[in-house]
């Protein structure tokens, strides 16, 4: 428990340190490799910080926390106030899957794993309404304690806070 708090104070300072300049701060789902709670803060008009408090079901089900810097091509559709947009992004972070293990005698059941983490992404901002819809493909490389590949993919939809 005392994992999870760490973690929930880490996204908080975070997101606190951003200033959002154009869309604000999002809030929603994010469901698929991880599914739970999804955060999004605009730092600039192309710019972003993205985190998620989830659950990975991946290998050995456990608690995930990841936070990605996200940098956005509106080049599908520009910036338009009056429809909406479809951001492209990319970015580069970091997750943490903590786990206390559950002697099945799997790949690091008992072991808190750290990695790096390589975001793509699509997304529709709505115009007429504080909403986006997004879908993302992660390449993942664990660290720690052993260097492991995966990908993650998800989708989600999340409210603004303007």
């Amino acid at each position: 428990m005392k994992k999870i708090y760490v973690a929930l104070m880490v996204l908080a300072l975070s997101f606190g340190i951003a200033e959002a300049k154009d869309y604000g701060l999002g809030i929603g789902v994010i469901v698929g490799e991880p599914t739970g709670l999804s955060l999004k803060k605009w730092v600039s008009d192309k710019n972003a910080v993205d985190a998620a408090i989830a659950w990975s079901f991946a290998e050995n089900p456990s608690f995930q926390f990841h936070m990605d810097y996200l940098v956005h091509t509106f080049f599908l559709t520009g910036q338009s106030e009056s429809k909406g947009a479809i951001p492209v992004d990319f970015g580069l972070g970091f997750r943490v899957k903590l786990r206390d293990g559950d002697n099945s005698g799997r790949l690091n059941a008992d072991k808190t794993m750290v990695g790096v983490r390589i975001p793509f992404g699509i997304s529709y901002l709505f115009a007429s309404a504080p909403f986006d819809i997004f879908a993302e493909v992660v390449p993942v490389l664990d660290l720690v304690p052993e260097t492991h590949f995966n990908i993650n993919g998800a989708v989600g939809l999340r409210f603004y806070f303007r």
